[in-house]
């Protein structure tokens, strides 16, 4: 029977542990931690994505704020929202409607209320790297030893995963579109993790047995939303993997969120 790397059923602890987190920080600090969400466009994904913060903040006692501006009125709102001390974290919601725009306007939020880890000086870690890293905790995948595989080096994913998992003196190997073979590539690896966007990129045939392969990847097909993995993916039985919904997914909301409760944290210390 094939092992499933589970982020949905973790989820459920973390949320239970930040929500007794939120209430000691109102009961013993008199802080109620907040965050706020700048959308600049009208896109239905967006909605979903801001629908499942909202009800994540509520699940575990933390405010969110959802600000709609035009573009141009950023600058100003996030600098209001930076001076706003009831206001622990910040997410500019992407895309902008001009994206050429975007490393412009991520900078321009505090470093320490950057709770998306966008900006350069951000003090956080992007969150679905660092739910990736708790779902290897949680499931006790050994990193040890084990030759691991990044395919994609984004911005959000790959790039921080790459320098978190080389600071623990882990064997990293980082695929990017320049491999030619990435077929010889992934039969190394005792552990992939993928985080392309593109659909369908990884077939069973690609990866050796007792693997373990987690999919981050996150692209539209046919209005639907998919990963990196091929569906056959999933008759392979000798392999431990994500499932196609409920994998790294789940824990992303959740690792937002701790970055949300650890600046209200600072603030009450």
């Amino acid at each position: 029977m094939q092992k499933l790397l589970n982020g949905k059923e973790l989820a459920e602890y973390i949320q239970e542990r930040q929500a007794r987190q939120v209430r000691a920080l109102r009961q013993s600090g008199g802080v109620q931690p907040k965050l706020a969400i700048v959308v600049t466009v009208d896109n239905p994904v967006i909605e979903v994505y801001m629908r499942l913060k909202q009800r994540y903040g509520t699940q575990v006692g933390v405010d969110v704020d959802v600000h709609r501006v035009k573009q141009a009125g950023v600058p100003a709102l996030l600098d209001k929202l930076n001076a706003d001390d009831t206001i622990h974290g910040i997410i500019t919601q992407l895309p902008l409607e001009d994206p050429s725009q975007t490393d412009v306007a991520v900078n321009l939020v505090a470093p320490t209320k950057d709770v998306d880890a966008l900006g350069s000086k951000t003090v956080f870690e992007p969150a679905t790297a660092l739910a990736i890293m708790w779902l290897l905790a949680g499931y006790n995948i050994e990193l040890r030893d084990k030759h691991i595989l990044l395919i994609g080096r984004g911005k959000l994913v790959g790039a921080p995963l790459e320098k978190m998992l080389k600071a623990s003196g882990l064997d990293v190997e980082v695929a990017d579109r320049n491999v030619a073979d990435l077929k010889a590539v992934t039969l190394q690896a005792d552990i992939i993790i993928t985080a392309t966007g593109s659909p369908a990129i990884l077939f069973p045939d690609m990866i050796k047995p007792k693997a373990v392969v987690v999919d981050a990847g996150v692209a539209s097909e046919d209005g639907k939303t998919v990963g990196d993995l091929d569906v056959s993916v999933y008759e392979r039985d000798d392999i431990v993997v994500t499932p196609a919904k409920g994998g790294v997914g789940p824990l992303t909301v959740c690792a937002l969120f701790e970055n949300v409760i650890r600046a209200a944290r600072e603030v009450a210390s």
